[in-house]
């Protein structure tokens, strides 16, 4: 198979967590993709700058990657529902499979434990299923 060619595409909120989610999937990916790093300010904006990204045609697949951890507001449970809807819809309309590597935590904690080095690390895990999606299709076409 031709080496893929992947989109992270990532937030740049909460650093100390979406930094250690795109080594993880960039380390899942080193052997096998072209990869391409688009930042995005915050997790509301991934599904636009997904579905920009897929609409390109210079993407197999999508590695969408953020943290949402939750406060003393609604805010969390907002974004959160928006992006997850957001990325799926993107998967669906453009046919380009989009993971999921947005943590969507209750504490600094939780998201810390999900972003260590190594194969635990969600975007790691997101990276991975990219790669799966990508055998997935081409194998129905």
């Amino acid at each position: 198979m031709a080496r893929l060619r992947i989109a992270i595409v990532a937030s740049r909120f909460n650093p100390e967590i979406t930094d250690r989610l795109i080594a993880g999937a960039q380390e899942a990916l080193h052997n096998e993709a072209e990869v391409s790093l688009i930042h995005v300010a915050g997790a509301f904006e991934i599904p636009l700058a997904s579905k920009q990204a897929a609409l390109s045609g210079r993407f197999d697949a999508i590695v969408a990657i953020g943290c949402v951890i939750r406060g003393e507001t609604a805010h969390f449970e907002y974004i959160s529902q928006v992006v997850s809807n957001g990325i799926a819809q993107v998967g669906l309309e453009t046919g380009i499979p989009v993971t999921f590597g947005v943590l969507t935590t209750d504490t600094d904690e939780q998201a810390m434990a999900r972003s260590i080095p190594g194969p635990e690390n969600k975007g790691y895990h997101a990276a991975r299923a990219a790669v799966e999606m990508v055998e997935v299709l081409r194998g129905l076409r």
